[in-house]
């Protein structure tokens, strides 16, 4: 019998610290841009409508009704909003990170039910240049831990729900071209219309739909398939989108059906060329109900980042320094932390045991009668000599 479930694992101190350092960048980013944090529980009401309801870890509570641990954040950001800052003050900006649960992933395929994540979310406005704010966050996002060649697909759902809708077919019939148009099947989606009778120009934009992926050239081919005028705002939404942002590192996939259902404005995923699974995902959601709370729609937009898929798209950690030293004394011990070293403290008073240790951790000195003993020179030295060599040899601690 397994120790953990599948789709769990334990995390490591390099790959925690890892981690970690990722969370406080992405934070302090998010922070720089006004973004404050909140937090929302881990266990909610169960709700089949929840977007995801299908995947949830169950589990029942004392007076019998059914909890599930939270499956994703932009529903329950929603509802801190609506409980805390129902009449705003307006554009509100917040941020969150942590842990959440999907049973409905597949470990077969080395996906995990359990996995870290953040984001941001701005509610309260519905504008281009909001949009814009968000794109370029999650660009700078991808900067600054170290992925500047990342780039974004823009799409937007109201685009294909148009297109798709002039063709007149039912709900179930609409899901399933959806679903073709999302994965670029044009024979499939062919077949689909086909069965559906639909035919002339209807079916001529419905095809149209997963080859609009390229440059700023895919907009003007687009404006000859948009023949309704919900598929031209759509296409007036990202230009204007498009002609704000500050470089030029993103392509329009004006087949980007995801969700379908639950975004309303401008999507966008971003990439690196050597790493084919999406490290940012989001878009715009005016509307969709909360999952609790039948309130007034609030307009909003934002993006998510899973932690453990951006480790694995990096190249790998960086290289984890070992503890500078194991503390005998304890008062020099508490004037190295100071100084910012990592130290240990001496669990005996034999050396020689101390040292066996600290050359197997590769922990260079041991703290003693006021002095640091080099394991690498075998010599002692002042505490100030020890933070002048660290100074030389390895930078700034």
């Amino acid at each position: 019998m397994p120790i953990i479930p599948d789709g769990t694992r334990f995390t490591l101190p390099p790959e925690w610290e890892w981690r970690e350092s990722l969370r406080a960048q992405l934070e302090g980013l998010f922070s720089s841009f006004g973004y404050e944090a909140v937090q929302t529980p881990s266990l909610e009401f169960y709700n089949a409508n929840h977007p995801s309801a299908a995947g949830a870890f169950k589990l029942t509570d004392r007076d019998g009704s059914v909890l599930v641990l939270r499956g994703e954040y932009t529903t329950a950001v929603s509802n801190l909003v609506r409980v805390a800052y129902p009449n705003g003050p307006w554009p509100l900006r917040l941020r969150y990170s942590g842990s959440l649960w999907n049973g409905g992933r597949d470990p077969e395929l080395g996906r995990a039910r359990e996995y870290s994540q953040v984001g941001v979310e701005l509610l309260g406005v519905s504008t281009p240049l909001a949009d814009v704010e968000l794109v370029t966050l999650a660009l700078e996002a991808l900067r600054c831990v170290g992925l500047p060649q990342a780039a974004l697909e823009l799409g937007h759902p109201g685009f294909v729900r148009a297109v798709l809708g002039a063709t007149g077919v039912d709900d179930q019939t609409l899901e399933r071209l959806r679903r073709a148009v999302d994965r670029k099947d044009t024979p499939g989606l062919a077949a689909l219309l086909a069965a559906a009778g639909v035919s002339g120009a209807a079916r001529a934009a419905a095809l149209a739909l997963p080859d609009l992926f390229g440059g700023p050239e895919v907009l003007a081919e687009a404006e000859r398939v948009a023949t309704t005028p919900e598929a031209s705002e759509a296409l007036g939404r990202l230009q204007a989108v498009a002609e704000n942002l500050p470089d030029r590192r993103f392509l329009f996939d004006l087949g980007m059906a995801r969700r379908f259902d639950y975004y309303t404005g401008v999507t966008f995923r971003a990439y690196t060329p050597d790493f084919g699974l999406p490290l940012v995902g989001g878009g715009r959601y005016d509307g969709p109900p909360s999952a609790r709370l039948d309130a007034a729609a609030i307009p909003a937009a934002g993006f998510a980042i899973g932690l453990e898929r951006l480790m694995t798209a990096l190249d790998g950690p960086p290289a984890t320094s070992a503890p500078r030293a194991v503390a005998v004394d304890a008062e020099l011990g508490a004037r190295l932390r100071a100084a910012g070293w990592r130290v240990e403290a001496a669990w005996t008073a034999d050396l020689t045991e101390l040292e066996t240790y600290a050359r197997a951790r590769g922990i260079p000195f041991l703290a003693q009668n006021g002095r640091l003993w080099s394991l690498k020179s075998n010599e002692s030295l002042s505490v100030q000599e020890a933070l002048d060599d660290d100074a030389d040899n390895a930078g700034p601690l």
